[in-house]
């Protein structure tokens, strides 16, 4: 079978190169000249552990080409996937513009029947809108059926969450077009992936009410971990026995400075902004925005309290992604709370570490100085912030730490050390939700 990706982001890039995987033939397309001409290279414009080996081993094999020519990637595919960008209006909406430009293309170039596939996370009736638009730009009749097939990547596994899902949800309307998608995911019927067939509009809302869930669950963890801070209770403890509770999990129930990243924040910003347009308030997920905005300034709040104010001062921070094995930036808590408030409105000097996200946080983040590694960042500072929990932050030698500081403030956010071993290194130690 051969299939069309359109827009090699994160998204496209990791669908393409993981249905080649699977012996697909698999066409990418993307304007930007530049990143076609790297990804040829066989090196992948973001980090994820993975995908650089997959992607080399698939163009070495001829399964998977790149290429700005939508005409013709279109014309030869019988399977299109729309994987571009739907990045959030000053409203809260998503911005459908990419992919509305992608279906006139579609419809521009289609000379027979094809079927079309929504990967990006679009909102509820976008389906519809493709097919419209594909129908009015058709030069010919021609037949064509629009899919919605969410993806559940987790970046920082994006590629073993494509390998081995935990479902494959396929909203159609046409028999024909589920039995192709199905065909094109046959490997997973080998380790018996629960496929979810739906319609369009249910595939669509889907994907929003999962990341909505989870940004809830988080949101809900850490109020707890406030109130625990507030009663002397811990919160890792009160996470640990909740999530035995099968009914509950112990899936994201760990305290910190809030959620971040490319899907978080957009989706549930998305779904509040689809919920509100229908009349319906969302009182829950509108309550995990606040909170999670609320956590952010609450971790500068406890920076700030225990360093007595931090204008002129020296703060070491550790993680700059939105979380670890990945170098997203998008959203990261951690970016906001040392660019937008300790530097930018408080007055600090940020000496920052991050194994993979510097490269991105220079752009935005072009005062602070940047480190080898985590002893060089706490060179001379008066605080440390750990702010991502990437696997090297979690055993530093902490008599090291403390002879390198000028001050003795340590800010885990992320609860990955020990307080009481912490304190009698010296530091004088705050964490989220424990006392």
């Amino acid at each position: 079978m051969n299939i069309c990706v359109i827009g090699t982001g994160y998204v496209g890039l990791i669908t393409g190169a993981c249905f080649a995987e699977f012996g697909v033939n698999v066409v990418c397309i993307d304007k930007d000249e530049k990143k076609i001409s790297q990804l040829k290279k066989g090196i992948v414009p973001f980090y994820e552990p993975g995908a650089e080996e997959l992607l080399q081993r698939n163009l070495k094999a001829n399964r998977i080409i790149f290429t700005t020519n939508v005409a013709d990637a279109v014309k030869n595919s019988l399977v299109i996937f729309i994987a571009v960008g739907t990045p959030p209006r000053g409203d809260g909406s998503a911005d459908m513009s990419y992919v509305e430009e992608v279906a006139k293309e579609i419809g521009k170039h289609s000379d027979g029947y094809k079927v079309v596939v929504t990967k990006s996370t679009v909102p509820v009736g976008t389906g519809e809108r493709i097919k419209q638009i594909i129908s009015k730009n058709l030069k010919s009749k021609v037949k064509f059926d629009v899919v919605s097939n969410p993806e559940f990547l987790r970046e920082g596994s994006a590629v073993e969450d494509f390998m081995r899902p935990n479902r494959v949800v396929i909203g159609a309307e046409n028999k024909q077009a589920i039995a192709i998608l199905k065909d094109l995911y046959r490997p997973l019927y080998l380790i018996e992936t629960p496929f979810v067939i739906t319609n369009v509009k249910t595939a669509e809302l889907i994907k929003y009410a999962s990341n909505a869930f989870l940004a809830v669950k988080i949101s809900y963890i850490n109020e707890i971990a406030n109130l625990c801070e507030a009663l002397g209770v811990d919160v890792q403890v009160v996470a640990k026995a909740m999530g035995l509770d099968q009914r509950i999990g112990p899936k994201f129930l760990h305290a910190g400075p809030g959620y971040g990243g490319s899907c978080f924040p957009k989706d549930t910003n998305a779904l509040a902004k689809i919920s509100r347009g229908n009349n319906i308030l969302l009182n829950l997920v509108e309550a995990a925005i606040k909170t999670n905005r609320n956590q952010k300034q609450r971790m500068v709040d406890k920076i700030m309290a225990g360093t007595k104010g931090v204008r002129g001062k020296t703060i070491a921070i550790l993680g700059l992604s939105f979380k670890p094995n990945t170098n997203d930036i998008r959203e990261s808590p951690a970016m906001e709370i040392a660019q937008d408030y300790l530097s930018f409105k408080l007055g600090a000097k940020i000496r920052a570490y991050d194994p993979e996200a510097m490269q991105d946080a220079r752009k935005v983040m072009p005062k602070a100085i940047y480190c080898k590694d985590a002893y060089d960042a706490v060179k001379g500072a008066d605080a440390l912030v750990i702010a991502t929990e990437w696997n090297q932050f979690r055993n530093l030698d902490l008599a090291r730490l403390k002879k390198l500081m000028k001050g003795k403030f340590f800010f885990d956010l992320r609860n990955i050390y020990d307080p009481k071993k912490a304190r009698e290194a010296g530091f004088e130690y705050y964490s989220t939700g424990r006392v």
